[in-house]
C-alpha cells in the first residue's frame, strides 16, 4: 500500500491496476486512504485494528464525495473508534434491526437444509396465507399484540387449527432470528419471542387430535371395498399402508431398492424423524410384494403418472371406497389402526415404538434396548394376522374389539 497526499490532483492522476485492487494511504491523516480497482473506480475507506483485527469501512465513492467530505468523514469516524466504538458494528446493527420477516423465511429455509418437500410447502403456504402483509415488516415491528389480534383473526377466518399451525410456524422464525441477529456484544437483537403472548394467555386454541380407526368390525367391509378398486397399485398401496403403518409417503416413495425379499425387510431411509427404519415382512406382505416384484415396471413399488413417479393420494379412489364399504378414512386412518391394533394385543411399548418408528424422547431406559428387527417379526406377524382375521381373509377366532380389548 503506498502512501501520498491524498488530493483532488494526486487523485485524478491515479492510474487503475491491471488486477486486483490497489490502496493508498493518506500521508496526512493516518488510517484514511484510498481503493482503486481495474474498471477506474475508486472509493474512499478507513482503515483502523478495531478489537484486535484490522477492518476497512468503505466512507464512499470518488466524485460522489469529495476528498475533504470524506477526509471529515473519516476524522468523524477515527475519532469514535479511538474511544472504543466500533463503527462497523453500529452499522451491522442498523441493518439487522430492519431485517424484515421475509428476509428471515429466505435465510432460514436456506439454512435448514433438513426440511422435507411437504414441510417447505405448508411452510411457504403459511407465509402466503397467514402473513402476506407481514413479508417486508421489520421483525422488531411485530409485537405480541399484532400476534394475538392474527391468531384470533386466523382462528376466525382459516379455522383454529390453522392459526396454531401459523404461529407455530412464526415462532419457529423468530427462534431462529434469535440466533443469528446479534448485536456487538453477541446479544440477541431479539430478547423476546412475540409468540410467546399465546402462551402467556392461554389463547392456543385446543384442538382436539384426530383419533380415527378402522374398527375391528368394519375391516371386512373395509377390506372388500378396496378389492373391488379396478386399480391394483392403488388397492396394494392402502393394504401395505394398512399392514405396516407407514406414513403416507413413506409407503407412496418406497422402491425396490428399499424391499429385500430374500430377508424379508423393508427399510425407510427418509423418515420424518430422520432416522432410517427397518421393518420386517410378515408372510402376507412377503406375498403381496413378491407378486409385485413380478410384474415391475417401475423402480417404484407404487408407480404413478405424475411427475415424481410414485402413486398420489387418490382421493377420489378412496371415495369410492367409503362409499361402497360406509367406512370413512384417510390413509393416516390406517396408520393409527395398525398402531392401535399392535396396542391392543399387549405387544410390547418399546416394540410398537419400533414397529411405527417413534422418537423415545425422554425414556432413559429405552436408549439401552436394541431392538434387532429378526425380533419385530413375531409382532409384526401377530399384527397381520389379526387385521387378516378382522378382515375376513384369514380363518381364525373371533376379534375381540379394540376398545373392548383396551379396557380390560
Amino acid at each position: 500500500m503506498s502512501t501520498v497526499k491524498l488530493t483532488k490532483t494526486t487523485i485524478d492522476k491515479i492510474s487503475s491496476p491491471a488486477s486486483g485492487k490497489v490502496f493508498y494511504r493518506d500521508s496526512a491523516l493516518k488510517g484514511f486512504g484510498l481503493a482503486v480497482w481495474p474498471s477506474s473506480a475508486k472509493a474512499f475507506i478507513v482503515e483502523k485494528r478495531i478489537n484486535g483485527k484490522v477492518k476497512r469501512i468503505t466512507l464512499g465513492r470518488y466524485g460522489e464525495l469529495t476528498v475533504e467530505q470524506a477526509r471529515k468523514e473519516a476524522a468523524k469516524l477515527l475519532g469514535q473508534i479511538a474511544s472504543g466504538k466500533d463503527p462497523t458494528a453500529d452499522k451491522q446493527e442498523a441493518k439487522l434491526k430492519v431485517v424484515t420477516l421475509g428476509q428471515t423465511y429466505q435465510y432460514y429455509i436456506l439454512t435448514r437444509k433438513d426440511l422435507k418437500p411437504k414441510t417447505l410447502y405448508d411452510y411457504q403456504r403459511v407465509m402466503e396465507v397467514a402473513f402476506p402483509a407481514w413479508q417486508d415488516k421489520p421483525l422488531l415491528a411485530i409485537t405480541k399484540d399484532k400476534v394475538a389480534k392474527r391468531h384470533a383473526k386466523l382462528g376466525e377466518e382459516n379455522g383454529e387449527a390453522y392459526a396454531n399451525l401459523s404461529m407455530r410456524v412464526l415462532r419457529a422464525l423468530f427462534n431462529f432470528a434469535a440466533g443469528q441477529y446479534e448485536d456487538a456484544q453477541g446479544r440477541s437483537l431479539i430478547t423476546e419471542n412475540p409468540v410467546k403472548r399465546l402462551s402467556q394467555t392461554r389463547a392456543w386454541y385446543r384442538v382436539e387430535r384426530r383419533q380415527t380407526v378402522i374398527k375391528p368390525h368394519d375391516l371386512a367391509a373395509w377390506f372388500q371395498a378396496v378389492q373391488q378398486l379396478p386399480n391394483e397399485t392403488l388397492r396394494d398401496y392402502l393394504v401395505l399402508t394398512l399392514f405396516t403403518g407407514l406414513r403416507r409417503q413413506e409407503a407412496a416413495r418406497l422402491t425396490w431398492n428399499d424391499v429385500d425379499l430374500v430377508g424379508k425387510t423393508l427399510t425407510i431411509g427418509d423418515t420424518k424423524n430422520h432416522q432410517a427404519h427397518t421393518l420386517p415382512l410378515s408372510d402376507f406382505l412377503d406375498d403381496l410384494l413378491t407378486q409385485r416384484k413380478n410384474a415391475a415396471i417401475s423402480p417404484y413399488v407404487f408407480p404413478g403418472s405424475g411427475k415424481d413417479g410414485y402413486i398420489v393420494e387418490p382421493r377420489k379412489q378412496m371415495a369410492k371406497v367409503t362409499d361402497w364399504s360406509g367406512v370413512a378414512f384417510t390413509v393416516h386412518d390406517l396408520r393409527r389402526t395398525f398402531i392401535t391394533t399392535a396396542e391392543s394385543l399387549d405387544i410390547s411399548a418399546y416394540a410398537v415404538k419400533r414397529l411405527v418408528n417413534h422418537k423415545r424422547n425422554g425414556d432413559v431406559t429405552a436408549g439401552y434396548i436394541v431392538t434387532d428387527v429378526e425380533r419385530l417379526r413375531k409382532p409384526m406377524q401377530q399384527i397381520t394376522d389379526y387385521l387378516l382375521i378382522a378382515a375376513g381373509v384369514k380363518p381364525g377366532a373371533a376379534v375381540i374389539p379394540l376398545a373392548r380389548k383396551a379396557m380390560s
